[in-house]
């Protein structure tokens, strides 16, 4: 992992000396950040030594997530809202399935079984739907007022509407998910706490600790500024669009430190403090991180609602509620349940990249169905 991170001053050489083209400035800044998160992992896991597992996962989970971040607040501001909002999407299903999954199959590699606490994956599960609930309602209201017992103004007021709903929305996720912090660590710690063991090898620091956290996390927003900036270059250049980088691969790079650190702890027979990092993830990205986005876009002058227009991404992230339901309620996983996860991942990555609209479908507005029809026919 440590020579990928030649890959640093590769991409600076990339984009300030040799005026590289941006599919090379893209690939080198996203094979870059990889490393980097692996850093952030082993840093994290030094805190939790100290701090115990629990605290550790929480502190994962948001370094793991400030990559992610940091990434989307470039994105946002180069004007590319609807590439954001893939991200988003991106992260809730590679946290939920591909990142659980790997942790499960990683970690039951000479196991039958793995168990964890039930309690645990029970408020995780409760958290994942109230995330559905979070996520859907905006794109239905944004649905209900376009019929025509409801249509009474016109697009722009519409959108003002979502605006105004989404900021409502992100204020209340914002207030639930710190809320649902005080649950887990102060007045009911004991439920949710996880079992400690002894860490094995030579603790850090607590300076060292904090000085990798703090450099791993400039170095990602300089990568993430070069990357954001050959985005719209590196899609035309591979054929993709925007959308489907920020779903697959933007996701995919910016929650790099949870798959890691997710397969890292089961593979050790932590399994309970996988599945907190893996599902915590994806609950603060669509609790915390999400809302903070859109605020964030307001005060930068780019907003963005919380508004899903893409059916595919609405089910996406109710499938993740589900099967992560299913496969986590009975307190023990094995190596198929992972291969479920991660299936069901790969089936939703296929629909989005054939569902992408071409450039040619995005500028008439038109829907993927039609968009298909245009390309064949």
């Amino acid at each position: 992992m440590n020579l990928l991170l030649a890959f640093i001053p590769i991409s600076l050489l990339l984009e300030y000396v040799f005026h590289a083209p941006p599919l090379w400035v893209f690939g080198a800044s996203t094979v870059a950040i990889i490393p980097l998160a692996d850093w952030l992992r082993k840093a994290t896991e030094q805190v939790a030594a100290r701090a115990g597992q629990t605290i550790g996962g929480l502190l994962n989970v948001t370094f793991g997530n400030l990559a992610e971040l940091i990434i989307a607040i470039f994105v946002l501001l180069a004007g590319n809202t609807a590439v954001v909002k893939a991200q988003i999407t991106g992260s809730i299903i590679g946290n939920g399935l591909l990142g659980l999954g790997l942790a499960i199959l990683i970690g039951s590699f000479g196991r039958s079984r793995q168990k964890f606490s039930g309690a645990n994956a029970g408020q995780l599960n409760s958290m994942l739907f109230l995330v559905v609930v979070a996520l859907l309602l905006p794109a239905l209201f944004d649905l209900t007022e376009r019929l025509p017992a409801f249509e009474a103004g016109s697009a722009a007021a519409r959108n003002n509407l979502d605006e105004y709903l989404s900021l409502g929305v992100a204020v209340v996720l914002i207030l639930v998910y710190g809320l649902n912090l005080v649950y887990t660590l102060v007045t009911h710690k004991d439920v949710f706490a996880l079992e400690e063991e002894e860490h094995q090898g030579t603790l850090w620091p607590t300076w060292k600790a904090a000085a990798v956290l703090l450099g791993a996390t400039a170095i990602i927003a300089l990568e993430s500024e070069m990357l954001s900036g050959a985005l719209d270059a590196s899609s035309a250049a591979l054929g993709l669009s925007p959308f489907f980088l920020g779903i697959i691969v933007l996701a995919v790079v910016g929650n790099f430190a949870e798959y890691i650190a997710g397969s890292y702890f089961a593979r050790q027979g932590k399994i309970g403090l996988a599945i907190n990092i893996a599902i915590g993830a994806t609950i603060q990205v669509a609790l915390f991180t999400a809302p903070l986005l859109v605020i964030i876009s307001y005060l930068i002058g780019k907003p963005m609602n919380l508004v899903f227009s893409s059916p595919l991404e609405l089910v996406a992230i109710v499938a993740v509620a589900l099967i992560v339901t299913t496969v986590t309620k009975d307190g023990e996983a094995t190596w198929f349940e992972g291969v479920m996860l991660i299936a069901v991942y790969l089936l939703l990555a296929l629909a989005f990249y054939f569902v992408t609209p071409s450039e040619k479908g995005a500028q008439l507005n038109t829907p993927p169905a039609q968009v298909v029809f245009l390309q064949t026919g």
